[in-house]
């Protein structure tokens, strides 16, 4: 049987797309266990989720790209909402593959009050599926992980300039206590 160039191709490219399928992770949704995390936040302290484990919940908001126009809206809307965040027994931080340095620089040119976490090897981000083999940034997607260390909701579907507004009313939707 001869092959044409264009049969040829078109078997190689299916066979890359069940390859790429294979090697990206199923996606993390509501109920799963979180994936751990050791990273270093724009405070110059490091973070892991296994620290906040029968302790408190954590909100993890990953963005793009420090010093980019919505990561500026969505971080200033988290400083914004502080008073109301922190009115929750939550830890809560933006994160992005950004160095730390650079994310501490972006903290401090926003005069933020919480940190941003700082993942540049991808290792976390990857991990979360906010980044993969085709996408060097990451999506703006939100993760709120309960006190046993389970992932209670994910935001796909983030509006940056308020998303510090949206994240309370989701706290309170997931019933996640408040403090005192």
């Amino acid at each position: 049987m001869r092959y044409t160039p264009f049969f040829t191709v078109g078997l190689l490219a299916l066979a890359c797309t069940f390859c790429i399928a294979e090697l990206q992770a199923e996606e993390l949704k509501a109920g799963d266990v979180a994936p751990d995390f050791d990273l270093p936040g724009s405070d110059g302290k490091t973070y892991k989720l296994s620290d906040f484990k029968g302790k408190q919940a954590v909100v993890i908001a990953w963005f793009p790209k420090a010093f980019t126009g919505g990561c500026t809206k969505e971080c200033k809307s988290f400083r914004e909402q502080g008073e109301a965040i922190r009115q929750f027994d939550v830890a809560y931080f933006t994160a992005s593959v950004d160095s730390a340095e650079k994310n501490k620089k972006f903290a401090e040119s926003l005069e933020l009050d919480y940190p941003i976490l700082s993942d540049p090897k991808k290792t976390t981000a990857t991990a979360y599926g906010v980044v993969n083999e085709t996408r060097m940034f990451p999506y703006r997607w939100t993760y709120y992980i309960g006190i046993d260390g389970k992932i209670l909701h994910v935001d796909h579907e983030v509006d940056a300039a308020n998303h510090g507004k949206d994240l309370v009313d989701q706290l309170n939707k997931l019933g996640v206590k408040k403090k005192g």
